[in-house]
């Protein structure tokens, strides 16, 4: 019995820490993450102000945000990435990053809002660990399908994955634009896939 009360607990809370952020998102996509004030989110999710920090303040709510969808992509491929004899090529290696790279174009604005909120360090995300973690083995599953020698898939797929953060951290300041970021991404993963020993 008492179990039971605690799981509803433990899902009341977390439905409500999702009803949060959904309002969280909506407020940040609509009226701008600076505009949004923690009283607004609360109004929206029809929860007080203390339920809202409980789940996080501005900074944190936003990389949970992001974190979140992050995550439910790399969930959601997991059975897309079975094992296959077809060699792979630069387009393969790419769609994997498709996803990503449409959901920070979206919207730059709060693109750049989470990302320097990741650079200030303030905040954990799982972006730099699970995550990469999970895009890492990914990466490496597809490159293994390459003509890269099975020596260079793990020095290779980290180095495509530290060019993708570094061309979405640049793209995020405004110094280039998202289709410029992806087209500079095509051509790392070009030139680890056909020059492995630049992998060493």
């Amino acid at each position: 019995m008492f179990n039971e009360h605690v799981q509803s607990r433990s899902a009341q809370q977390a439905a409500t820490r999702q009803r949060v952020l959904a309002a969280a998102e909506q407020l940040f996509r609509t009226r701008g993450f600076k505009a949004t004030t923690i009283r607004q989110i609360a109004a929206e999710a029809n929860v007080s102000t203390g339920t809202v920090m409980a789940a996080g303040e501005k900074d944190a709510l936003l990389v949970s945000i992001f974190d979140n969808w992050i995550s439910s992509v790399h969930n959601s491929r997991q059975t897309d990435l079975t094992p296959s004899t077809e060699t792979a090529t630069t387009e393969d290696v790419l769609r994997l990053f498709e996803p990503f790279v449409g959901y920070f174009a979206l919207d730059s604005e709060l693109s750049r809002e989470y990302l320097a909120v990741l650079v200030r360090g303030t905040h954990q995300s799982v972006i730099f660990r699970d995550l990469a973690l999970a895009l890492l083995g990914e990466l490496e599953t597809v490159l293994a399908r390459t003509t890269l020698p099975v020596s260079q898939v793990g020095p290779g797929a980290r180095t495509i994955y530290l060019a993708y953060l570094g061309l979405l951290m640049t793209a995020a300041s405004g110094a280039i634009a998202m289709p410029e970021a992806a087209d500079q991404l095509r051509q790392t993963i070009e030139f680890v896939i056909a020059h492995p020993e630049g992998n060493q």
